[in-house]
C-alpha cells in the first residue's frame, strides 16, 4: 500500500474520533460536570447486544484499508487492518431491533497467531444511552472461544467509563460473523 493512503487513512481516524465522541453538551456544561464529579455517585452498567460484522457480499459493513509486504504470506495475516461500521442490535437476527452502530478499526497485530488490535466505538442510537459512546482498545484474540476487551472510555451517560467487554462468537462464515457482547462498565 502507497504511503500516501496509510497517511490519508490515519488522518481520516483522527479527524473522526473526535466525532463519534461528541458530546451534545458545550464546554461549560462539561466543566460544571466535573466540578460535581466529588458528589456523584459511581454506577455500574451491564449491556448485552449483538455485533453484526460483514466483509463482504450485501450489506458489507467492514472495508480492507490497508495491508503490509508481509501479509500475504504471514500465517496470521500481518498488517491486514479493515476500518468498519457495524450493526448493533438486541437479538442476533440482522432484523432484531438496532440500539447503536460498532464503529472503529481492527488489524492484524501479531506476527504468530490470528490476534487483532481492535480500536472500537460503541455508539448508541436508541433508547436510554442514546447519545452515549463506549470506547475500546486492546487485544482481540479472535480463535479464542472467549475474548475479553478493555473498555477505556465513554462519553454522555457513561463520561470516564472503564470496565470489560467480553465477546464471543453467536455465528460465523466466509463473509460474516455475529459476535455476542456483553459488558460491565463503571461509569458517573
Amino acid at each position: 500500500m502507497k504511503t500516501e493512503h496509510v497517511i490519508l487513512m490515519l488522518c481520516t481516524v483522527v479527524i473522526a474520533i473526535p466525532l463519534v465522541q461528541s458530546v451534545s453538551e458545550g464546554p461549560k456544561a462539561v466543566q460544571n460536570w466535573f466540578k460535581e464529579l466529588p458528589l456523584k455517585k459511581q454506577k455500574s452498567t451491564n449491556l448485552h447486544f449483538y455485533f453484526h460484522d460483514t466483509i463482504a457480499g450485501p450489506g458489507q459493513t467492514a472495508y480492507q484499508v490497508f495491508d503490509s509486504n508481509i501479509t500475504s504470506t504471514s500465517m496470521s495475516q500481518f498488517g491486514l487492518g479493515f476500518m468498519f461500521d457495524n450493526p448493533l442490535t438486541v437479538a442476533p437476527e440482522a432484523s432484531s431491533m438496532r440500539i447503536g452502530r460498532g464503529q472503529g478499526l481492527f488489524g492484524s497485530a501479531s506476527l504468530e497467531v490470528p490476534r487483532f488490535l481492535m480500536n472500537l466505538n460503541f455508539v448508541f442510537t436508541e433508547g436510554t444511552f442514546n447519545g452515549s459512546t463506549l470506547q475500546v482498545l486492546g487485544t482481540n484474540p479472535i480463535l479464542s472461544p472467549v475474548r475479553e476487551m478493555s473498555v477505556v472510555g465513554g462519553t454522555g451517560v457513561f463520561r470516564l467509563a472503564r470496565g470489560i467487554a467480553t465477546a464471543q462468537p453467536y455465528f460465523r462464515n466466509d463473509t460474516s460473523t455475529i459476535l455476542e457482547f456483553d459488558l460491565v462498565v463503571l461509569h458517573y
